[in-house]
């Protein structure tokens, strides 16, 4: 173990604390940037986390991925809660910053984009927001082509005796996942006797967490959007708030919301 090693220099201090460059002299651009900043570690940490709960679930190993797909949605409350502070700042107040942030937005986020990717959401026109980035661009695209997290969930069920139809299993991932019967019934039968499929009963609220704190996400980024700007179209060219409304209705797990109804 290195003796030289101290906090500061273990969590390289020196970088992370000089990385907030306000180009105005507005007061609150430091909340702006590090509002962001700190989302972005705990994007980074969610994808950390996704990434082998992903491979557990797939290899049918699901104890371990409880704990992972826990603490992500442990770090989505910290990622809600950052609206609570951003909102602190008032219309007078951004308006001070705005023409400083050019067309940066946060519709760029590659790792907001990621998690969506991952979570099964794919919209293919999105990974060239990011053209400017060649790295991320192929980042993105792998993942694009890769088995969601829900992707491993229905190819589980189907492992354990569940009857998805082959459709299901041989789906396009490149696409975004759409609502499938059978893979509903699948879950209905779970739900119904949960003492019979213990681990998947869990697996299955495991991930309504993570919609649900997503979802929660999204809807307070929307009303931190709506308390500031108004419906002012967002910086990066989208329509703002009626953009972040429509996202809203976007579901990753679309069987374990409707098998709610038909219980």
């Amino acid at each position: 173990m290195a003796s030289d090693v101290t906090y500061s220099s273990y969590l390289d201090l020196d970088r992370i604390l000089s990385a907030q460059h306000p180009s105005s002299a507005a007061h609150d651009e430091m909340l702006f940037i590090i509002v962001h900043q700190a989302s972005e570690l705990w994007l980074k940490l969610c994808l950390h986390e996704l990434a082998q709960a992903r491979e557990h679930i797939a290899s049918d190993n699901l104890r371990p991925a409880f704990k992972m797909l826990s603490r992500v949605a442990r770090a989505q409350e910290q990622l809600i809660q950052s609206w609570d502070v951003l909102s602190t700042m008032t219309p007078h107040d951004y308006s001070t910053i705005r023409p400083y942030l050019g067309t940066s937005s946060g519709f760029q986020s590659w790792q907001y984009r990621m998690m969506e990717f991952v979570l099964g959401s794919r919209n293919p026109d999105m990974i060239a927001i990011n053209k400017a980035a060649p790295d991320v661009v192929e980042l993105l695209r792998v993942e694009a082509v890769r088995p969601s997290i829900y992707d491993e969930a229905v190819r589980l069920l189907s492992q354990r005796g569940f009857s998805i139809d082959a459709a299901v299993l041989e789906r396009d991932v490149k696409a975004s996942y759409q609502h499938d019967p059978s893979v509903e019934a699948a879950w209905a039968e779970i739900y119904r006797n949960p003492n019979e499929h213990w681990d998947l009963y869990e697996l299955a609220e495991k991930l309504v967490d993570l919609e649900y704190h997503f979802q929660r996400w999204r809807f307070g980024h929307l009303k931190t959007v709506e308390r500031i700007i108004g419906f002012k179209s967002g910086t990066g060219g989208t329509p703002g708030v009626p953009y972040l409304a429509g996202v809203l209705k976007q579901a990753f797990f679309p069987e374990l919301l409707s098998v709610r109804t038909a219980l």
